[in-house]
C-alpha cells in the first residue's frame, strides 16, 4: 500500500438549519471549496482523477451531488464524480474510498469530502395524498375527476417529514435521540453530566471562534438573496451557555423520564467540507506540501439501538490496524451527536467489563477531556450529516498543525449501528 497524503482541507462555516445559508443548495456547499484548492495549488483541471462526496439527503434536483460539484468547480469533464452514503459517516466514507484508490496506485489526485443542506430536506406527501394524485391523473372525464375530488380529506395534507424519517432507524424503530437515552440509562449517565459536557462544548467553540482558531480551516461563503452577506464563522453555538440554563430545557425524545434535550444534543445544521488527497507521485509532480498523512481507517457495526457506541469499536479497530495505542494519540475528534453518547464511549473505552460485551477483551484506553474536541464539537458546531465525517478530519488536521502534535484520531457514531474512525499523522511537526 502506497502512502496517502492529505494536502489541504477546507470547510464551510456550519450554520443552523433555516438560518443564513438555508438557501444554498447542497452542491454549492462543496464546489467552491474545490475551486479554491485547485486555484491555490495551481492544479491542472484535467488532472484530477475523481471527486467523491458524502451526502445523505440527496436532492431530487441533484441526484449525484459528487458529479455536480465536480462540474460546478470547473474540473475537466473527464473527471468522474460520485456520491456516497453511510449516514453520519458519509464524508468519512468518501475519504476512505479516496484512500483506497490512492493507496492501491489506481489514482493520484482526488477531492473527497461531504455536503449537507439539512434546511432543504423536503416535506413529502403522505400515502393518502399520493394516492389521491394518482387517481386524479388516471381520471379522464370531468365526471371522473369530480368523483376523485369528492374523496379528498384535509388530513391528506399532513406532510411526511423527510428528516424525521431519516433519523429513525427502521430496524429497531428508535430515533437517534432515543438510542442516546438507552445508553444514558444503561450506563448511569446523569442529566447533569450531559449538561456539563454540552456547556463545555459551547464554551470551547465560542473561545476558538473568538481567538480565530478556525480561520485556517473555514473558507467564507456568500449568502443572502443578493449574495450580499459574507459568512466567515460558525453560527449556532451558545456563547452565553450555562449549566443552569441547559438544565431548564425539557427532555425532547422521552418526555417523562428522559435526559436528552435540544441543549445537550447536536442541532440540525448545514455545511460542507472537502479534502485534496494525493499520492507520493502527485506530491512530487505538483510540488505540493501536504498537511498530513492518512494512516488508516476502520468501520465497525453493532446493534442499531446502541449506535452511539460505534466510536468505541471503530477506534479499537483502527488502533489495531495502525499498531498505535490511545496514549499515542495527541488529539481526538469524536462527533458529539449527543453528550450522553460521548460520555458513554468514554466509559466503555476504559472499562474492560463493559467493552467485553462487544467482544473487546481489553481496556482500549482513556479518552481524556483535554485531548477531546478541544475547539468544541457537534453539540456547539452542529452536525451536517453528510459532511461531518470529513469535517472532523479537517478540524483535526488544522489543530494538529497549530499545536505541532503528531497523531490525531477522528471518529463518530453512525445511524443504523456503526462507527467509523480515521488516524492521521501531522507532517508539519
Amino acid at each position: 500500500m502506497k502512502p496517502v497524503y492529505l494536502v489541504d482541507g477546507k470547510r464551510t462555516p456550519q450554520v443552523k438549519a433555516g438560518a443564513e445559508i438555508k438557501d444554498i443548495a447542497a452542491p454549492y456547499l462543496g464546489h467552491y471549496l474545490i475551486r479554491h484548492l485547485v486555484d491555490k495549488y495551481a492544479l491542472p483541471l484535467d488532472q484530477i482523477d475523481e471527486v467523491i462526496v458524502g451526502n445523505t439527503g440527496t436532492p431530487a434536483k441533484y441526484p449525484n451531488v459528487g458529479r455536480v460539484i465536480a462540474l460546478e468547480a470547473g474540473l475537466h469533464k473527464k473527471t468522474s464524480g460520485y456520491s456516497v452514503h453511510r449516514n453520519c459517516a458519509s464524508g468519512m466514507e468518501a475519504l476512505s474510498q479516496a484512500y483506497d484508490k490512492i493507496a492501491s496506485g489506481r489514482n493520484h489526485l482526488i477531492f473527497a469530502g461531504g455536503v449537507e443542506s439539512m434546511s432543504q430536506m423536503p416535506l413529502l406527501y403522505n400515502k393518502e395524498m399520493t394516492n389521491f394524485f394518482v387517481e386524479l391523473m388516471k381520471a379522464k372525464s370531468t365526471a371522473q375527476k369530480l368523483k376523485v375530488f369528492s374523496t379528498f380529506r384535509p388530513n391528506f395534507l399532513a406532510p411526511v417529514i423527510a428528516i424525521e424519517q431519516g433519523l429513525t432507524d427502521p430496524f429497531c424503530g428508535r430515533n437517534m435521540g432515543q438510542t442516546a437515552e438507552t445508553l444514558a440509562r444503561e450506563l448511569g449517565i446523569s442529566r447533569r453530566e450531559q449538561d456539563e459536557f454540552a456547556n463545555m462544548s459551547h464554551h470551547k467553540a465560542a473561545a476558538a471562534t473568538k481567538e480565530g482558531r478556525f480561520r485556517e480551516e473555514i473558507l467564507p461563503i456568500t449568502a443572502g438573496n443578493k449574495l450580499d452577506k459574507m459568512i466567515a464563522d460558525d453560527l449556532g453555538f451558545r456563547a452565553n451557555s450555562t449549566v443552569e440554563g441547559l438544565g431548564k430545557l425539557k427532555p425532547y425524545f422521552e418526555k417523562e423520564t428522559g435526559t436528552v434535550t435540544v441543549g445537550n444534543a447536536c442541532p440540525i445544521t448545514d455545511g460542507g467540507s472537502m479534502w485534496l488527497l494525493a499520492s507520493e507521485e502527485a506530491v512530487k509532480k505538483y510540488n505540493l506540501e501536504p498537511m498530513a498523512r492518512m494512516v488508516d481507517y476502520h468501520f465497525h457495526g453493532l446493534e442499531p439501538e446502541r449506535m452511539g457506541l460505534g466510536p468505541v469499536l471503530a477506534t479499537h479497530g483502527v488502533l489495531k490496524r495502525t499498531g498505535l495505542k490511545m496514549s499515542d494519540i495527541n488529539l481526538f475528534e469524536l462527533n458529539e451527536a449527543f453528550a450522553a453518547q460521548v460520555l458513554a464511549c468514554q466509559k466503555v473505552m476504559k472499562d474492560k467489563s463493559l467493552s467485553s460485551r462487544w467482544g473487546i477483551d481489553e481496556v482500549i484506553g482513556e479518552l481524556p477531556l483535554e485531548k477531546l474536541n478541544v475547539n468544541g464539537g457537534g453539540i456547539a458546531l452542529g452536525h451536517p450529516v453528510g459532511s461531518t465525517g470529513s469535517r472532523l478530519v479537517v478540524t483535526l488536521a488544522h489543530e494538529l498543525k497549530r499545536r505541532k502534535e503528531k497523531y490525531g484520531l477522528a471518529t463518530l457514531c453512525i445511524g443504523g449501528g456503526q462507527g467509523g474512525a480515521v488516524v492521521i499523522e501531522n507532517l508539519k511537526v
